[in-house]
């Protein structure tokens, strides 16, 4: 298994004196991004999210072209591209662009994102989300895999051919990943060829526990005739010598939790049916207390116990975790010191960082 750096760059309004400017947070992102190539991290994911609602990074195919110049052997991946708000073509020239410029260090991650405002902002309705990502994620595959290609859709139509530019350096394309958070997703994604990526408490709730999703993912795809695919998730990581710490740790989660309530339902009005499940969701972050938090949502503890915390998220069959070290308004060099320990304490557990593709020489 290997081990990434992951952030959503939460910072809602709810986090009040402790919000970041969010040019200087995002400053600070690419530096911790940075020493996650030094260090020898797997990957670096970075979020879109519109208009600091929650997070403040909207664009993540410009800083991770930044990140290509800036580093040497880190995989580079969106976490995730809300797919219904952008067109597929443009998005596969970008990530297209991304793997060319990063020699073929590229990953591609798409979802149906969850944030109703960000939906109204764009004009979308959120009800046409799964209609549009369901259609969008296959134009997106045959925009990246093939040539003078055409498309009639019900959203998308190109009647005269066209081939998207640059063609991308691993092929047939960048690993395409969706963010699993319902069970209509992970069937498309197990069928349709695609890896996956898992919210450890959203698995838990569909499925009874990370191992069962991870299990019922492979199925579907090996029933469906596809090759075994990668499966990753993400996990908060509270790395701390005392229980004191690691309750304080768990109270930063809450604060994020509590904060990330609003962009997962909007209680004025009854949510769309496939994002119903979002109330349950909602309903139970909001009962939790730190003590309650565990290996459903976060890694803590000193380091003999995080590494045996995630050897049992290894266990379950993910390939690949990704790190969220500053949640809930962490501070910078607080950041930069818990990424370094955990080079130090954890990643000689697990498994090396890739190489650069081969295709990339």
């Amino acid at each position: 298994m290997k081990l990434g750096y992951f952030t959503l760059t939460d910072n809602p309004d709810s986090y009040g004196a402790l919000r970041r400017d969010p040019n200087r947070f995002l400053l600070d992102v690419m530096e911790e991004a940075v020493l996650a190539d030094e260090l020898g991290f797997s990957s670096v994911w970075l979020p879109e999210h519109h208009f600091g609602l929650f997070g403040c990074l909207p664009t993540p195919a410009v800083y991770l072209a930044h990140l290509a110049a800036r580093t040497k052997r880190v995989r580079l991946a969106p976490g995730t591209v809300v797919l219904p708000l952008n067109h597929p073509l443009r998005v596969a020239e970008e990530y297209a662009s991304l793997d060319l410029l990063s020699g073929g260090r590229a990953l591609l991650s798409v979802g149906r994102g969850y944030d109703h405002r960000e939906y109204d902002a764009f004009g979308v309705p959120i009800s046409e989300s799964r209609e549009r990502f369901d259609e969008g994620v296959a134009l997106l595959r045959k925009a990246l895999s093939e040539e003078a290609i055409t498309w009639q859709g019900q959203y998308y139509r190109i009647a005269e051919p066209v081939t998207v530019l640059p063609r991308p350096v691993q092929r047939p394309h960048p690993p395409i990943y969706i963010a699993c958070w319902s069970r209509p997703t992970i069937e498309l994604a197990a069928r349709g060829g695609y890896s996956g990526i898992f919210a450890p408490f959203a698995a838990a709730m569909m499925f009874g526990s990370l191992a069962n999703s991870v299990a019922e993912f492979r199925a579907l795809a090996a029933t469906a005739g596809q090759p075994r695919p990668r499966i990753m998730c993400s996990y908060f990581l509270v790395l701390a010598d005392d229980a004191a710490a690691v309750r304080r740790g768990k109270e930063r989660l809450l604060r994020y939790l509590l904060g990330a309530a609003p962009a997962l339902l909007d209680e004025r009005v009854p949510p769309p049916p496939h994002l119903a499940y979002m109330v349950d969701v909602v309903k139970q972050l909001r009962a939790l207390r730190p003590e309650q938090l565990g290996e459903r949502s976060v890694i803590a503890g000193g380091p003999a116990e995080c590494v045996a915390a995630l050897k049992r998220v290894e266990e379950a069959g993910i390939d690949e975790v990704i790190l969220y070290f500053h949640f809930g308004a962490l501070e910078h060099r607080e950041t930069l010191r818990l990424m370094e320990r955990v080079a130090r304490d954890i990643l000689p557990h697990f498994e090396a960082a890739p190489a650069v593709p081969a295709a990339a020489h």
